[in-house]
Formats: C-alpha cells, sequence, structure tokens
C-alpha cells in the first residue's frame, strides 16, 4: 500500500515542502532509509543524516531550515515524533486487524459473557465470574483468573496471568508473560529460625490505558489494593511490589524495582535499573536516572541520579570529582615524597 506526501500531509495536518506526489510504503531510520520510506527528524544530534538520507519523505518541525540542499520531500509538522507515532498506529490499525471469536480449544466459564468484538485464543482460560469489556482480546495460553475484570478495548497477549479477582482497566495492553495479581512477598519470622507465609489477600488494579511490557509482575497486596495510574507505561522485566501505589502517566524503564508500599507519583520519568526501597514516597514530576537506588522520601520535581541516588547536578560534579581522584593521589604522593626528602 502506498501514500503520497500530500495525502500523508492531509492526515497529520503538515504541509509539504517539495514534490506533493513523492510516495512510499514503509518506514525506516534516517540513516538507513532507502526510496520509498519514510523517515523523521526529531533530534538535533541526527540532523547531518538529512543532508543523505534515500528516504522519499522526512518528517521535520515545522521550523526546520536546511542548511544544505536536501534530495528528500519534507513534511513539516510541529511534533514529528509524535506524529510518526499516530501513523504508525494508523498503519498498524490496517495491516495489523485485531482477530474475533472463540479459538478451540479454550475454556471459558459458563457464567461469563463474551462481548462485543471480544477473542479468545486457542488453550486460553476464563475462569468463573470474570467480566470481559468490549473488544477484548485474550491471545493464546492467557489466564483471567475467577472474578477478574478485563476493560474495553484492552489486550492481554500470549501467556499473560491476570490472577483472580484483580482488574484492568479499558485500552490496556499487557505483553507476553505478564504476571497481574501473584502473592506479595510477605514472610513472617519465627522464633526457630522458619518463616510462616502472610496470606496475600488484597488484589491488583491497573487503570485505563496502562501498558505493561513483557514478563513484568505485578503482585496483589497483602490487603486493600496494589494500585498502577492512568496512562502508565511499564517497560520489560519490572517487579512492583506489593501494595505499591503509582500514579498516572509515569514511565518507567526496564528491570526496575518497587518494594513494598512504596507510593511514586503521576508524570515521574524512571530509568532502566533502578531500585525503590520499601514504605517510601516519591513526589509528582520526578525525573530518575537509570541504575539509581532510591532510599528514602523524594519531593516532587525533582531530578536525581546514583547510588544512592543524589541530585542530578551533584552527581555530575561527584563523576568529575571522582575521574580526578588517580590525579589528586598521585600529587598527594608526591607531595609525600618531597617532604621526606
Amino acid at each position: 500500500m502506498k501514500f503520497t506526501a500530500s495525502q500523508i500531509a492531509a492526515a497529520v495536518g503538515g504541509t509539504v515542502d517539495g514534490d506533493e506526489n513523492a510516495t512510499v510504503s514503509t518506514f525506516a531510520k534516517i540513516e538507513e532509509a532507502a526510496d520509498g520510506t519514510l523517515t523523521f527528524l526529531a533530534n538535533p544530534k541526527y540532523t547531518h543524516h538529512i543532508y543523505d538520507t534515500h528516504a522519499s519523505i522526512v518528517l521535520v518541525r515545522r521550523d526546520f531550515v536546511a542548511e544544505h540542499p536536501v534530495n528528500a520531500t519534507l513534511i513539516r509538522v510541529d511534533d514529528p515524533y509524535a506524529t510518526l507515532s499516530r501513523l504508525l498506529q494508523m498503519v498498524d490499525a490496517v495491516v495489523n486487524a485485531r482477530p474475533t471469536g472463540v479459538e478451540q480449544p479454550s475454556f471459558v466459564a459458563e457464567d461469563v459473557e463474551l462481548p462485543e468484538g471480544a477473542y479468545i485464543g486457542a488453550f486460553a482460560y476464563v475462569g468463573k465470574g470474570a467480566r470481559l469489556g468490549r473488544n477484548v482480546k485474550i491471545y493464546p495460553q492467557a489466564y483471567v483468573g475467577p472474578g477478574a475484570i478485563i476493560g474495553d478495548d484492552s489486550v492481554l497477549y500470549p501467556g499473560v496471568k491476570v490472577y483472580h479477582n484483580c482488574r484492568i482497566g479499558a485500552r490496556c495492553v499487557l505483553h507476553a508473560g505478564v504476571v497481574i495479581g501473584a502473592d506479595g512477598f510477605g514472610f513472617a519470622p519465627t522464633d526457630d529460625g522458619s518463616y510462616n507465609k502472610i496470606p496475600q489477600i488484597g488484589i491488583v488494579e491497573i487503570a485505563d490505558d496502562v501498558e505493561i511490557g513483557a514478563n513484568t509482575t505485578v503482585d496483589r497486596a497483602t490487603m486493600g489494593c496494589t494500585r498502577v495510574g492512568k496512562g502508565t507505561k511499564l517497560d520489560n522485566l519490572i517487579q512492583v511490589a506489593h501494595n505499591v501505589q503509582i500514579g498516572e502517566h509515569t514511565v518507567m524503564a526496564a528491570q526496575s524495582g518497587v518494594a513494598g508500599s512504596t507510593k511514586i507519583g503521576s508524570h515521574c520519568m524512571v530509568g532502566g535499573q533502578v531500585g525503590f526501597a520499601g514504605h517510601i514516597s516519591v513526589g509528582d514530576n520526578v525525573q530518575i536516572g537509570a541504575q539509581s537506588g532510591i532510599p528514602n522520601d523524594v519531593k516532587s520535581g525533582s531530578r536525581l541520579m546514583g547510588y544512592p541516588a543524589v541530585s542530578a547536578g551533584d552527581f555530575a560534579r561527584n563523576t568529575v570529582y571522582i575521574k580526578r581522584l588517580p590525579e589528586l593521589f598521585r600529587k598527594m604522593s608526591q607531595i609525600e615524597q618531597d617532604l621526606k626528602e
């Protein structure tokens, strides 16, 4: 399927700078693009590629000024990256149409109503009392436990497990291997040195428009609810422990871990491999660099890096000092030697 520059511009509210009849049939990165592809320029450090890219069409900001001739047709938009996202969503809706119906063998409890547009893949299981919204897609080998709720237009990819009574909102995406509602890590030490399991009788509640990456786990609460707020995005391989509360529109990169009963605010940005101690509170609009350790409460608006985490400015200065330590040691050794002489 091919589209012209004028068609694309009309769909995204952009303006064409160049050949309105230039056509594309696929997407590519700007440095790898070939004839017939569409690419984008959002990060200034890639600007040099626009002068030798072989792409037919490039999405650029409206105020982009070329310093050298550009062979490609440009479509000027407010935000090239956001526009690319819209285009990819439009193509995905056409190319990867969602399936419907019930494949066999699968199991759906007798009291479960299958709504309009639902899909139950082969070897999937939907337990007694579960409630499914319109257009829910449950892919093969997924498990929806008794009493679980899956909201409208949500997608559970292969191997997802949603334990009993947990709640998934509307338009959520749970990628392969996600586990929602496994027991929280609760054990009480005994006098003889062994541990007694503390029953985890709470639930997990995932709000609308949440996306959770492959093999991420969100544990059920000991009592009450573990919550992930509206619009939040969790990457692959993240552990969210029991009774954690994550706010709205927070993003968290892979291999991060949040210990029990910690609260993370809204609109936070968390890098990969960040560790949060338990029972702490992180405010709104907090940015945390990769591999940081968060042992204490964090105020809203903070920018942190390091282990234990400090302000981003302090971390940068400390890094400079650390790099200079060998030089300082040499100087100190020379001073000591001079004093001895």
